[in-house]
């Protein structure tokens, strides 16, 4: 339903079928593929750091990406050069990977997770303020142009691009399935997945890398997208009432994706022709169940 509708409503009341299959088919599967990627991130990275809220954008996973994928593109075209879909990734992989590679730093430092968030939030406005510096600067006409990715946009995604996302969250979402009795028992504490057989320090670097991948395979081609990966997981989990990693895996993924389409549906369509960034929606409806998930987790501590 809401694939048809994404493809049916927009600026265009009568759209032609090239209008269909060249801008609003591509951006509609990016848009569910790239949301289900998103989430599913979160889903690991929770599991990684046992917390609820820990997510690619929160932890400044996904600001490290953006900043790499800004300095990539400000080089490129700044010489003249395309930027391809493997530069971007392997740039937002990077960064996503040196974002992260402080968040590890700092966690053995600090014990408490609620600190951990707080410096990762601290990393991410660090990250976004070093990019605004350079893209507000730059000169080129083009580089000027990047703030608009820097909000987060399905837009201007075609189907070569729609390819590559497959291709890169589809083998990730493989990848995580095959994890999915070592993240259960994962989840029962590291004493329980040593004695099922885990070897936990090749299990924590396969999370993190599969993470991050798909973080950066987002903030690639959309820029970062808020919300999502801490929003849906607590949704779909509520939502079968059960953590179990082969029930999620693929739950996360699915609402994501749902979730996200919905979400540029209402960010195309809202103030048309203007188009609105994908964060700001997905703030507005992500945040809110955030906030009511640790109200309600407050209320059952106490």
């Amino acid at each position: 339903m809401l694939a048809v509708l994404n493809l049916r409503v927009g600026s265009v009341r009568q759209p032609d079928g090239a209008i269909v299959w060249r801008l609003r088919a591509p951006r509609m599967l990016a848009a569910a593929i790239l949301g289900g990627g998103l989430s599913l991130s979160g889903f690991l990275l929770q599991t990684f750091f046992a917390n609820p809220i820990a997510g690619p954008f929160v932890l400044g996973i996904s600001s490290g990406a953006k900043l790499a994928v800004s300095l990539t593109m400000i080089f490129l075209l700044s010489r003249g050069l395309a930027s391809t879909s493997a530069a971007l990734i392997g740039a937002a992989f990077l960064g996503a990977m040196l974002s992260m590679g402080f968040i590890l730093l700092i966690s053995r430092r600090v014990r408490r997770m609620s600190l951990l968030v707080v410096c990762g939030v601290m990393i991410g406005y660090i990250c976004s303020a070093i990019t605004d510096f350079v893209v507000t600067f730059a000169e080129d006409s083009n580089i000027v142009n990047l703030h608009n990715w820097s909000m987060g946009s399905f837009s201007g995604i075609y189907w070569d691009s729609v390819g590559v996302i497959a291709l890169v969250t589809g083998a990730a979402l493989v990848l995580a399935f095959a994890l999915s009795k070592p993240i259960g028992a994962y989840q029962l504490g590291e004493v329980y997945a040593r004695s099922m057989g885990v070897n936990i320090r090749r299990f924590r670097v396969e999370l993190i890398l599969l993470s991050s991948l798909l973080s950066a395979c987002v903030t690639a081609f959309a820029g970062p997208v808020s919300f999502v990966g801490i929003a849906v997981p607590h949704l779909m989990k509520r939502l079968f009432g059960t953590a179990r990693p082969i029930l999620m895996i693929p739950a996360c993924f699915l609402g994501g994706g749902a979730f996200c389409l919905f979400c540029d549906l209402i960010a195309r369509t809202a103030f048309a022709p203007r188009e609105m960034s994908i964060s700001s929606v997905t703030a507005l409806l992500g945040a809110p169940v955030v906030i009511a998930m640790l109200a309600g987790r407050r209320r059952e501590h106490d």
